[in-house]
C-alpha cells in the first residue's frame, strides 16, 4: 500500500484505549532529592566510623527499591513513555480522524484503534476491537484484497487495495480504501503495522458521473452528423468516429485495432496536402481542404476538412484534429455549390502539379499532385515556402525569368524545362501562366508543373539503343567483310604450312602470320559479340559449377594481390546459355577488374535467385518483371567516374594506355549478355568500387522443344554439338561432289583448292544463279552444297529453298561471318542445314565437310 505523508497514524509510539496515565509530580521528584541531600551531609557530620552502619542501610534500601522497580518493569507493571505521547491532545487528534486507524503487532494482536475504526468495523468498544482480516472474514468481495495486505504487512511493505462491500439489506454496497504500512523507529525493524480503512463511497461515485459525463460526450461524437478523425505524426488513423467510419464503410474495431493509415482513407495525392503544412513552433494552424475520401469498396466522396494542427517547440507536428463535412449533398441540394465541389476535384485529382505563386515565387495556393512534389524532393517541406526551392540552383534562375515575365502582363511564356532539387537526378517542366491583377489577392502567376524525369530518361535509352544499334550494325557489317578477308588467309596460311616443314627458314613466318590472323579472327568475334550477331550454342547449365570449373583460371588472371571470393547461391535455378560466352563474361570483367585493383583487393562473384515479385521491385528500366538468375563481380578497385559510367559498354571505349586494351571487352560482355536475353546493370562510385549485375533468365524443362519439332532450324544445333563431342577423325579425305558457292573469288579459289586436295569434285558458282545453272546441268547429281550465305542476286537461304524443291535430300553448310539466327528466321520450318562460321580453316572446312557427307 502507499500510505500519505500526513496520515494520523504515523505518531509513535501509540496510545492504548483504558485510563489515562497522570503526570509524574515535580515537588515529589524535589522532596526526595532534598531529603537524600540531607541525609548525605548528616553523615558527613558524625564522621566515618559512625556513619558506616548508616551508609550500608541507605544502600541496601536503593537497592531493593531498584531491584523492586527492575521487576515490576518486566512485569509491565511499570513502563516508560514519552511526555509527548502521553498528551490526550494527540489521541484526540487520532480519534477524531476520518479514516479508521489500527495499529496491530507482528502477531497480529491490535494494540490501537480509534474510533473511525471502531465505526467502519461496527465494533461497540475498545473491547471489541478485532483486527481487519477478522473483520471482512468470508467477504469473497474483499478477502483476496486482505490477503494481499496481509502479505505486504508481514513483508514489511506499504499496500493499497480498494474493494466494494455489497450491502446486506439489498444497496448498492460501500467502497472502501484500505492501506498498511510499517511502523518502526529509525533503522530499527518495523515491529507494527498500521493499517487505515476510508470511506471513499462519494469519491466513486462522483468518478462515475464523470465516467457517465464522457461517455456521453462520446456517444455524440460518434453518432455526430460530422465526421472525426485524428491523425498521428506517423499518418496513422488514431481515432475515427462512428460516423465516419460508416461513410467510408469501416467497422470502428476494425480502424480501433490500428493498421490504417491517412493514405488509406484519402483518394490520389490529396494526403500530401494535410501533411505538407508548414507552421513556426508553438503554433496552432486549421486549414481547408476540399478533397476526396477513398470508401472501403474503392468509390470516393467528396469532403471538406477542418484539419487543425498544433506544433511544438522543436516545430514537430502533433496529433491532428479533424472536422469531416459530407459535401456529396452539396452536389444535390446546390448547384453553386456543386461547382465548386467538382472544380476541387478536377483541381486536385490533375496528374498536373498546380500552384499559384505571388511575384517572389512563395506558393498561395497548391494542389494535392503539387504537395507530393514538394515532399518528394528534400525529404521535408521546405520546398512548400517558395517555388523556388523545388528547382535546382544550377537551373533556378530559368523559372525566376518567367515568373518576372508573368508579374509583367506578359502573355504565351516559353515552357521552362529545369531539374530539380533533390538527391537523385529528376526534371519538370513548368508553364507559367499570368494571372490578372487582383489588388486584395497576392497571386502573381499560375505554375503548371509536369515532371519529366522518365520521359527524359526514356529518351536517352533510345538515343543509346540506337546509337549501340547503328554502331553494332557497322561492326557487324565490318565483321563479316573481314571475315572473308580473314578466311583467305588463314586458308593459303594452311597450303604454306603443308608445303613447308618446322626446319624451314620460312616456316616461322609462316607459323607468325596464323598467330596474328587467329588473333585478328578472335577480335572479329568481339565485334559481332557486341552486336549480337554472333553464333551461340546455349545449353541448359548451372551457374554454381560452371563458376566453380572457372575458379582455377580466375586465381591465375587475377593474380596474388587480389583475393577471389565466390559466394553460390542455395538451389540455384538452371538457364540457358552459351558455355564458352559466359566463360568469356566472367573473365573480361575479372580481367577488368583486376585492372581497376593495381594495389590489391577483393574479387567477389556472387549467384542467387530473383523472384518476380523481387524483380518487381527493381529500380532497373527496360527489365521485365520475371524469374532471373542474378550473378554479381564486385570489386574494391578505384571505381568509375560518373561522367564515363554510361559510355563503359560501347566498343573502341577504353580508359587504359594505349597498347594495353582494345576496348571491346565490356562491350562483348553487354553483346553476350543480351543475346543470351538477359540485361547488365553497373553501380560504381570513385573510390568505392565496381559491382556489375547480370541477370539471365531462369530456364524452364516445359521451354524446351520436344526432339521432333527441332528437325528444321535445329539441326545446325545438333551437328554442332556432335562435332564438339565427337574427336577428329585423323582421315579427312573423302569422295563425292560438292557445289562451292562464294562471291569472293580468291576465297573461293582457295576452298575449292583445299576440298580437291581432300579427293573431292568441286563445282564452283559465284552466285546462287549460277549454282542454280549448275545444279541443273548436274540433273541435281550434287552431293553437297556449301554455300555462302550473303551474296548477290540470289542468298543462300532463297538457293536453298530451290534446290530443295528439286531434291529434297540435299545437304546443305552454310558459311557466314554472320550469326545463323541472322538467316535461319528466313527459311521455312522443317528445313535441315549445318552451319560452319568464318574465318576457318582448312582442317576446319574439311572436317565440317567430312562430317556432313557421311552423316545419315
Amino acid at each position: 500500500m502507499t500510505a500519505d505523508s500526513n496520515d494520523p497514524s504515523v505518531t509513535e509510539p501509540f496510545v492504548a484505549h483504558g485510563p489515562a496515565r497522570r503526570n509524574g509530580s515535580i515537588l515529589l521528584v524535589v522532596l526526595i532529592a532534598a531529603g537524600i541531600v540531607a541525609v548525605a551531609v548528616w553523615l558527613m557530620t558524625i564522621g566515618r566510623t559512625e556513619a558506616q552502619p548508616y551508609i550500608l542501610g541507605v544502600l541496601a534500601l536503593l537497592a531493593t527499591v531498584g531491584l523492586f522497580n527492575l521487576f515490576a518493569f518486566a512485569a509491565g507493571i511499570i513502563r516508560f513513555a514519552d511526555r509527548a505521547t502521553d498528551d490526550p491532545v494527540m489521541a484526540r487528534i487520532a480519534d477524531q480522524a476520518q479514516e479508521g486507524l489500527v495499529v496491530t503487532d507482528s502477531r497480529g494482536h491490535v494494540v490501537y484503534s480509534n474510533a473511525a475504526y471502531l465505526t467502519l468495523t461496527g465494533a461497540a468498544g475498545p473491547q471489541d476491537v478485532r483486527p481487519v482480516e477478522r473483520v471482512f472474514i468470508g467477504n469473497p468481495d474483499v478477502s483476496e484484497a486482505v490477503f494481499r495486505l496481509l502479505k505486504a504487512a508481514r513483508e514489511g511493505k506499504r499496500q493499497q487495495e480498494e474493494v466494494r462491500i455489497s450491502g446486506h439489506d439489498g444497496s448498492q454496497g460501500r467502497w472502501l480504501r484500505m492501506r498498511v504500512r510499517p511502523l518502526g523507529t529509525g533503522k530499527r525493524e518495523a515491529k507494527y503495522a498500521v493499517w487505515s480503512i476510508a470511506d471513499i463511497t462519494r469519491d466513486r461515485e462522483r468518478q462515475e458521473d464523470v465516467f457517465q459525463e464522457l461517455q456521453h460526450a462520446i456517444e455524440y461524437l460518434d453518432h455526430a452528423p460530422c465526421g472525426f478523425f485524428s491523425v498521428n505524426p506517423a499518418g496513422e488513423l488514431a481515432y475515427v468516429n462512428a460516423t465516419l467510419a460508416n461513410w467510408l464503410d469501416y467497422d470502428l474495431a476494425e480502424i480501433g485495432s490500428g493498421g490504417l493509415k491517412l493514405t488509406d482513407i484519402v483518394s490520389g495525392d490529396g494526403a500530401s496536402l494535410l501533411t505538407s503544412i508548414v507552421a513556426v513552433p508553438g503554433e496552432v494552424k486549421t486549414e481547408v481542404f476540399d478533397i476526396d475520401l477513398r470508401m472501403r469498396s474503392g468509390k470516393t466522396m467528396p469532403v471538406r476538412l477542418y484539419h487543425k494542427l498544433a506544433f511544438g517547440a522543436d516545430g514537430a507536428p502533433g496529433p491532428s484534429r479533424t472536422l469531416v463535412i459530407s459535401r456529396a449533398r452539396d452536389e444535390r441540394s446546390d448547384p453553386d455549390r456543386a461547382a465548386e465541389v467538382r472544380f476541387m476535384r478536377f483541381f486536385d485529382h490533375t496528374p498536373m502539379a498546380i500552384a499559384t505563386v505571388d511575384r517572389a515565387g512563395n506558393v498561395v495556393r497548391a494542389n494535392a499532385r503539387y504537395a507530393k512534389l514538394a515532399q518528394g524532393l528534400n525529404g521535408d517541406d521546405s520546398a512548400g515556402k517558395s517555388i523556388f526551392r523545388a528547382v535546382s540552383s544550377r537551373d533556378r534562375q530559368l523559372l525566376i525569368a518567367a515568373i518576372n515575365q508573368a508579374a509583367e502582363g506578359k502573355a504565351d511564356i516559353a515552357p521552362v524545362e529545369v531539374a530539380l532539387e533533390g538527391a537523385k537526378e529528376r526534371w519538370g517542366q513548368f508553364f507559367v501562366t499570368t494571372v490578372e491583377k487582383d489588388e486584395r489577392d497576392a497571386e502573381t502567376a499560375i505554375v503548371h508543373m509536369l515532371e519529366t524525369t522518365e520521359r527524359r530518361a526514356l529518351e536517352n535509352q533510345i538515343n543509346q539503343s540506337q546509337k549501340m544499334e547503328t554502331v553494332g550494325q557497322l561492326a557487324g557489317g565490318i565483321a563479316h567483310d573481314f571475315n572473308n578477308v580473314l578466311s583467305a588467309i588463314m586458308m593459303a596460311n594452311d597450303f604454306l604450312l603443308n608445303a613447308h616443314k618446322p626446319t624451314d627458314p620460312s616456316f616461322q613466318d609462316i607459323m607468325q602470320i596464323k598467330q596474328n590472323a587467329t588473333r585478328a579472327a578472335t577480335l572479329v568475334r568481339q565485334l559481332l559479340a557486341f552486336s549480337r550477331r554472333q553464333t551461340l550454342r546455349p545449353q541448359v547449365l548451372d551457374l554454381g559449377d560452371a563458376l566453380s570449373d572457372l575458379t582455377m583460371l580466375l586465381r591465375r588472371l587475377i593474380g596474388e594481390k587480389v583475393k577471389l571470393d565466390l559466394v553460390h547461391g542455395r538451389d540455384l535455378w538452371p538457364v540457358k546459355v552459351d558455355v564458352s560466352q559466359f566463360e568469356q563474361v566472367i573473365v573480361n570483367l575479372a580481367v577488368n577488374a583486376r585492372d581497376a585493383m593495381p594495389d590489391g583487393g577483393k574479387l567477389i562473384i556472387r549467384t542467387a535467385n530473383v523472384t518476380t515479385e523481387d524483380a518487381g521491385k527493381l529500380a532497373y528500366k527496360g527489365m521485365p518483371a520475371a524469374d532471373y538468375v542474378r550473378i554479381e563481380v564486385a570489386d574494391t578497385g578505384t571505381g568509375i567516374p560518373a561522367d564515363i559510367r554510361d559510355k563503359i559498354f560501347e566498343p573502341f571505349f577504353s580508359t587504359k594506355e594505349v597498347g594495353k586494351g582494345t576496348g571491346l571487352g565490356l562491350s562483348t560482355v553487354y553483346g553476350i549478355v543480351k543475346q543470351t536475353g538477359g540485361f547488365i546493370y553497373v553501380d560504381s562510385e570513385p573510390g568505392g568500387g565496381t559491382t556489375f549485375r547480370i541477370y539471365l533468365p531462369r530456364h524452364r524443362q516445359e521451354q524446351e522443344v520436344a526432339p521432333e519439332a527441332q528437325v528444321g532450324n535445329g539441326a545446325a544445333k545438333e551437328t554442332a554439338a556432335a562435332t564438339e563431342a565427337a574427336k577428329p577423325k585423323p582421315d579427312l579425305t573423302g569422295q563425292g561432289t560438292i557445289l562451292l558457292v562464294e562471291d569472293e573469288e580468291g576465297l573461293r579459289a582457295l576452298n575449292a583448292r583445299g576440298l580437291r586436295s581432300r579427293g573431292y569434285t568441286v563445282v564452283e558458282a559465284e552466285n546462287g544463279v549460277e549454282a542454280l545453272e549448275a545444279f541443273e546441268e548436274k540433273n541435281g547429281a550434287v552431293d553437297l552444297v556449301v554455300s555462302d550465305v550473303v551474296m548477290p542476286e540470289m542468298d543462300g537461304p532463297t538457293l536453298l529453298k530451290a534446290m530443295r524443291s528439286r531434291n529434297a535430300e540435299l545437304k546443305i553448310i552454310f558459311v557466314s561471318g554472320y550469326a545463323e539466327d541472322a538467316f535461319e528466321k528466313s527459311l521455312p520450318e522443317g528445313q535441315q542445314f549445318d552451319f560452319l562460321p568464318k574465318p576457318f580453316t582448312l582442317t576446319q572446312l574439311v572436317a565440317a565437310v567430312k562430317e556432313t557427307m557421311t552423316a545419315n
